[in-house]
């Protein structure tokens, strides 16, 4: 049954207090979907129909769920549900609703937790907002080389059920050290007897607890890897982070860039349940930074409007497709720079090649532009409207269109270069940062054409 067509069935069986169909109904229904059909119930709906879900399924649902529907949930439940519902969870996913929630949620939550699982909780909590020891989850299986594979089996079976992910383990010494991993698939295709420090793979890709949670969430991508061990100062395993997360942390990553490029404050907050101030208070310190920055575009069009209006009227009919053209060039290159840094495909030392690359090809589009431009001003808006543009005029407007592509093109590949080497976040100079630089130098390099040429 679609999301669509199980919410208005639900809300029927709720009206007839039909809870034994309406349990069945939801059996079989994914967490997820489960945490969708919540989110469109009311208020007092919503603690009914999830105490009808089973411990496991019920776990699964409340980290699928918003922040306010989860803090709706633990208002409603007594500290037996509560304790229920956080023991069927994996502690990483525990440790992100606490992250979320006020101080007197979070001191209930711990102290239904037992001190061992308290502990590890805090320790986690301990760890830099943006680092791997914030996101990683300590259920992993842990080996020893000395074990055969029957060995190993046995202490999967044993601890499977209160681990996140048991394809990957990973094989460790008395004091945790990380000796190699091995993946269940090479368990099943060795006999019993094998001893496992014969078949484990020893070169072992990790990362440390201070690791930036961004890169951590690039080596899946570039290792292909399910889950990844982190490791403290010492070598030492205290945890893994597995895929999961990280597709969270390059959502969450992916989200903040696109805010930024848009000239917006991210917010973790969904849109629908923000308030307007919120919105405005993520928008307007942008919105007042660059229309700041934009007066000195105006102050540009004051100093040379005079001259150029003695030159010509018509010139300034060709700032808007100017400033647009060039801010538009500058932004393609900016994207796909920021996109190459993300990926780890471009490095600060490529910054002469980067820059030799973008010149040829800002060469080649500027042509195609200026030509492109020269021939609509003569045969559209001369022929066809009757405007006087000469072929002088015509000629200076393309030129300029030329320069400002490709100085645009080199402005927009070269900041979010320098914006990488002094420690700032890339897209934080993209379209609306670029726009604006590229639209003074544009203003500037047109009317100096213009003069040099016309007078």
């Amino acid at each position: 049954m679609m999301l669509d067509e199980m919410v208005p069935v639900v809300k029927d069986l709720l009206e007839q207090r039909n809870f034994t169909e309406l349990k069945a109904l939801l059996k079989d229904v994914p967490p997820q979907d489960i945490a969708l059909m919540l989110e469109e119930l009311d208020e007092q709906s919503i603690p009914i129909v999830f105490r009808l879900l089973s411990k496991e399924t019920a776990a699964e649902t409340f980290v699928e769920m918003s922040t306010t529907a989860q803090q709706l949930l633990l208002n409603a439940f007594s500290d037996t549900e509560l304790k229920a519902v956080f023991d069927e969870m994996f502690l990483d996913d525990t440790v992100d609703i606490i992250e979320e929630m006020p101080a007197n949620v979070v001191k209930r939550i711990i102290n239904q937790s037992d001190p061992q699982t308290r502990a590890v909780i805090n320790e986690i909590l301990k760890y830099p907002k943006d680092s791997a020891g914030s996101i990683m989850t300590i259920e992993y299986v842990s080996l020893k080389k000395t074990w055969t594979v029957k060995e190993c089996f046995d202490r999967i079976r044993r601890d499977a059920v209160d681990k996140e992910t048991i394809y990957t383990c990973y094989v460790t010494d008395e004091k945790r050290k990380l000796l190699g991993r091995i993946t269940v698939k090479t368990l099943l295709l060795n006999s019993y007897e094998t001893v496992i420090g014969d078949i484990m793979e020893t070169n072992v890709i990790s990362v440390e607890t201070t690791a930036d949670k961004e890169f951590v969430a690039s080596q899946f991508s570039k290792y292909d890897l399910s889950a990844i061990p982190v490791v403290d100062m010492e070598d030492r395993i205290v945890g893994i982070v597995t895929v999961d997360d990280a597709l969270d942390v390059m959502e969450d990553e992916a989200t903040e860039d696109i805010s930024k490029m848009a000239a917006v404050t991210p917010s973790d907050t969904p849109y629908l349940e923000q308030s307007i101030w919120q919105i405005w208070k993520n928008r307007v310190p942008w919105l007042l930074l660059l229309m700041i920055s934009a007066t000195f575009t105006g102050l540009i069009i004051n100093y040379y409007e005079a001259t150029l209006s003695s030159l010509s009227t018509l010139l300034f009919a060709c700032v808007p497709m100017l400033m647009d053209t060039g801010g538009n060039a500058g932004s393609q290159a900016s994207i796909t720079i920021i996109r190459g840094l993300a990926l780890d495909e471009i490095r600060l030392r490529d910054v002469g090649k980067i820059l030799w690359k973008e010149t040829r090809v800002s060469v080649l589009l500027a042509l195609v532009l200026g030509i492109t431009c020269f021939a609509k001003l003569q045969l559209i808006d001369r022929l066809l409207f009757k405007y006087d543009y000469t072929l002088m005029l015509s000629g200076v407007v393309s030129l300029a269109l030329v320069a400002t592509v490709i100085i645009a093109k080199v402005v927009g590949c070269l900041l979010p270069l320098l914006a990488r080497k002094m420690k700032l976040d890339p897209a934080v100079v993209a379209s609306p940062f670029i726009t604006t630089i590229v639209d003074a130098l544009s203003l500037i390099i047109y009317c100096n054409i213009a003069l040099w040429v016309l007078s």
